[in-house]
């Protein structure tokens, strides 16, 4: 059989979700692997959820069982600790799990105090913490951080979504 231009092409072609799919796997894993050094819950055992605003937005994580005490509570120190971090522009948690070159990082640890508000709650099962800010270069940056994460993260992260009833439940 005699291989056109064509037919090795569209050979290519058919093999590239193959191997998209593998990278992306083997890049899930390396970030899960790193993320058992920032992250003291078990990633496999909660859900993070990232609901993006016209503000900015929401990270909740919450435990998969919300009877799982030792994961809520883990979740709960570990997300107020972080607020207190970002809050001071220290981004070294996800820039260690994800990498230094994350979508969005850079411009985050530049904003100057007050330019940015990061609230911190605990919801039933875990805690969230919530992005806000007036300035559309930095809301441009969290969403584009938030999509690094729900691809990080990968099945153990998913899309909220601000419009839709119980994407971010109150207690």
């Amino acid at each position: 059989m005699k291989y056109t231009p064509f037919l090795l092409t569209l050979a290519l072609a058919a093999t590239l979700p193959i191997v998209t799919l593998a990278a992306d796997g083997q890049r899930q894993a390396e970030v899960a692997a790193r993320g058992k050094e920032v992250m003291p819950f078990n990633l496999m055992a909660t859900t993070h959820i990232f609901t993006k605003t016209a503000e900015g937005g929401a990270q909740r994580v919450v435990a998969k069982n919300a009877a799982d005490a030792e994961q809520v509570t883990l979740v709960r120190e570990h997300l107020h600790e972080i607020q207190q971090q970002f809050l001071q522009g220290d981004f070294s948690g996800p820039a260690h799990i994800h990498g230094q070159d994350m979508p969005g990082l850079d411009t985050l640890r530049s904003a100057k105090p007050g330019q940015m508000a990061i609230d911190y709650r605990e919801v039933d099962g875990g805690a969230e913490l919530t992005f806000r800010t007036s300035d559309p270069v930095l809301v441009g940056a969290l969403h584009q951080w938030f999509d690094a994460q729900l691809f990080d993260h990968g099945p153990d992260a998913m899309e909220g979504h601000p419009h839709h009833p119980g994407a971010m439940p109150q207690n």
